[in-house]
C-alpha cells in the first residue's frame, strides 16, 4: 500500500498543477496523470522509508489525536523539537502517521 499524503506537499501539490496544466494542452491523458502521481506515492514513500535516518525528539502538551483507518492524528501545543543541539519550538503542530509496515513494498 502506498500512502498519497504526501500529495498534500508543495512538491506534490507543484506535480499535480503541472499534470493538470499538461492535461488541460492535450499533451497528455488523464490516465497517464494517474500513472505519475501513483508513482510518486510509491517513489516518495520508498525514499522516506529508505533514505532518511535523522532522528528528532519532540515534547508538546497533547490537544487532540484520533485513530481513524489505520491513521493516527495528533495535535500538540507549544511543541519543543530536539536535535542534538538544535532547539526548535512552534506553538502548534498537527502529526499524521500511518503504518509504515508494507509502505516501501508497493505494488
Amino acid at each position: 500500500m502506498s500512502y498519497q499524503i504526501y500529495r498534500n506537499t508543495t512538491l506534490g501539490h507543484t506535480l499535480q498543477e503541472s499534470l493538470d496544466e499538461l492535461i488541460q494542452c492535450g499533451q497528455i491523458t488523464p490516465q497517464l496523470a494517474l500513472k505519475v502521481l501513483l508513482q510518486f506515492d510509491k517513489a516518495i514513500n520508498t525514499a522516506l522509508a529508505s533514505r532518511v535516518k535523522s532522528r528528532v525528539n519532540f515534547k508538546g502538551k497533547l490537544n487532540t489525536y484520533r485513530f481513524c483507518d489505520n491513521v493516527w492524528t495528533f495535535v500538540l501545543q507549544n511543541v519543543e523539537f530536539r536535535e542534538v543541539n538544535e532547539i526548535c519550538t512552534v506553538d502548534k503542530v498537527k502529526i499524521v502517521a500511518c503504518d509504515g509496515k508494507g509502505s516501501a513494498h508497493v505494488d
